[in-house]
């Protein structure tokens, strides 16, 4: 399919068909890369925090749910001044 780039605004851009844009079902944002002279667009289609649920799941399984830095409500370690 052969597009013009137009300009918009103080840039320049593309329109994209109404049938391109329901066949990727993109609604909002793309992820675009730029690879070896080529632009590569990509629907963005998740749910922000999707699949947290079963990687914390696995976390736990592989042990990498520990704390990193120390746990600051340890109340025996720190003393308040009044």
């Amino acid at each position: 399919m052969l597009v013009s780039v137009i300009p918009i605004g103080n840039s320049r851009g593309i329109r994209i068909p109404k049938s391109i844009l329901q066949q990727l079902k993109i609604e909002g944002k793309v992820e675009l890369e730029v690879h070896d002279k080529e632009i590569l667009l990509r629907p963005i289609n998740r749910k922000p925090r999707e699949n947290w649920a079963e990687e914390f799941i696995k976390m736990h399984n592989n042990g990498d749910d520990k704390l990193l830095i120390n746990d600051l409500n340890d109340q025996d370690e720190f003393q308040w001044e009044w």
